[in-house]
């Protein structure tokens, strides 16, 4: 159960005055929602790709013709099938185009509706713990800190910051990876890493490049704030960290799709 209100930490970790908890994240958190706009969105996120038109094509391979008790599909000097889709080295039988549409459309009230639902469950200290994120006891969600905080320009400052919070165990848990072999390796994706806390905060704020070199953190803007960051893999839970004026500009943007459901909300 979401707390009526929080304290506002600063840079020291210290809790500072308390404010409201928005509506928007006592909202109960419908899953599926969630889910179905993440896989929607997720057919856009990645580039089309194709074959090259020669690809399989470029060989002097020829039909031996009939009346030789062998297929009659394209050989080279030494008999081996070559250009056949079927054959090894040979073309593909219905390769990618580049044409091809692998976006899909999401209504955009719909669009906002999951992020609502998004931005509840990282309010939810269930469903973050369920999610994998190691919490303290004695740490109350959401997260919310001040301008101090959103100044901190350098990694060790942030990683400071939230070991004083008692996230040290959890920055462990994000820093591990796993080495993989074979395929993905090959295609340069040697490490699959965890996902940590996320930051939001406006655009322009030290703490936005602070993060990028502490594994699993990353910091986004709330006018960008969607599924992608809030559900990876469409599970809804991330632990999440918010500044004063990220949750300003998230009333304006959810208050046209949460009129009734503000409405509902005690």
């Amino acid at each position: 159960m979401t707390k009526d209100s929080v304290p506002v930490l600063d840079s020291e970790a210290k809790k500072g005055k308390s404010v409201d908890v928005p509506w928007f994240m006592k909202v109960d958190v419908d899953p599926d929602i969630v889910k179905r706009v993440y896989y929607l969105m997720f057919a856009g996120w990645h580039q089309p790709q194709s074959r090259n038109p020669m690809a399989g094509k470029r060989t002097a391979a020829e039909s031996w013709g009939v009346d030789r008790g062998m297929a009659r599909i394209p050989r080279i000097a030494s008999g081996r099938a070559r250009f056949a889709p079927f054959t090894v080295k040979g073309r593909l039988g219905h390769p990618p185009l580049p044409n091809r549409v692998i976006k899909k459309s999401v209504n955009k009230k719909e669009r906002l509706l999951a992020t609502l639902n998004a931005i509840s469950a990282s309010a939810n200290a269930d469903m973050v713990k369920s999610r994998g994120h190691i919490l303290p006891a004695d740490l109350d969600l959401p997260i919310i800190f001040d301008d101090s905080v959103a100044s901190l320009a350098k990694t060790s400052e942030v990683e400071g910051f939230l070991k004083k919070l008692g996230l040290g165990d959890e920055l462990e848990r994000s820093a591990k990876f796993r080495r993989m072999s074979g395929k993905p390796a090959s295609r340069g994706r040697v490490k699959r890493t965890r996902i940590g806390p996320l930051f939001v905060l406006e655009n322009g704020k030290p703490l936005n490049k602070a993060v990028r070199n502490i594994p699993g953190l990353n910091a986004v803007s709330p006018t960008e704030l969607s599924v992608k960051e809030l559900t990876p893999n469409g599970r809804p839970g991330r632990l999440v960290l918010w500044s004063q004026g990220s949750l300003e500009v998230l009333e304006k943007r959810l208050s046209k799709v949460g009129e009734k459901i503000r409405a509902a909300v005690p």
